[in-house]
């Protein structure tokens, strides 16, 4: 099941008890769009809006409800409040978005892909999954708004590729995999 942060904690019991006295918490629903990569929203959420095969998890004031799609989706993640630099928000760590890279030369290029490329590429809606690595070469597949976009090649090379071989020694080169012809409407975000 999911479970919160005392910071998730504190910062749903705000927006709940600032909403009106039907609230009794939040929805959380999770969509998968990648292997390894999710899509989640959050909405408060009243009484009269739970559904057959809802889970609703209770804590201290407040419940966390999910469908059945999400229940799966989201089993053993952790939901956190970060206060950074950059702003706050949400952050969720779901076992199941993480790819399980044992060698540790993947996890050098994943945690670039993880904390340079897709706060980039999500704020337009996309993401970048890791397909695999050969000698000096990693490479991506592209998702989302960047499939099938006019500038995925762009993005690629100034943004992906420059910050990957920037960052991880052993990486000379980014390689897209992606069909971009099945890619449907770029720079549209859900």
């Amino acid at each position: 099941m999911i479970t919160l942060t005392e910071t998730a904690r504190d910062k749903i019991r705000e927006y709940v008890d600032g909403a009106d006295d039907e609230c009794i918490g939040i929805r959380v629903l999770a969509a998968k769009v990648g292997r390894h990569t999710f899509r989640y929203q959050m909405q408060l959420t009243r009484a009269q809006d739970l559904i057959d095969g809802d889970t609703s998890v209770d804590f201290d004031g407040f419940s966390v409800v999910l469908d059945a799609q999400t229940a799966e989706l989201m089993s053993g993640a952790t939901l956190d409040f970060l206060t950074l630099e950059t702003g706050e928000g949400f952050e969720i760590r779901n076992p199941a978005a993480d790819p399980g890279w044992e060698d540790p030369l993947y996890q050098k290029v994943q945690r670039v892909i993880d904390e340079k490329v897709l706060p980039v590429v999500g704020a337009h809606g996309g993401w970048v999954e890791l397909e695999r690595i050969e000698g000096d070469t990693a490479f991506v597949s592209l998702g989302g708004g960047c499939q099938g976009c006019s500038s995925a090649g762009f993005t690629l090379t100034a943004g992906i590729e420059s910050a990957i071989c920037h960052e991880v020694d052993e990486i000379d080169h980014v390689v897209d995999v992606t069909d971009h012809r099945a890619g449907a409407q770029p720079f549209y975000k859900d």
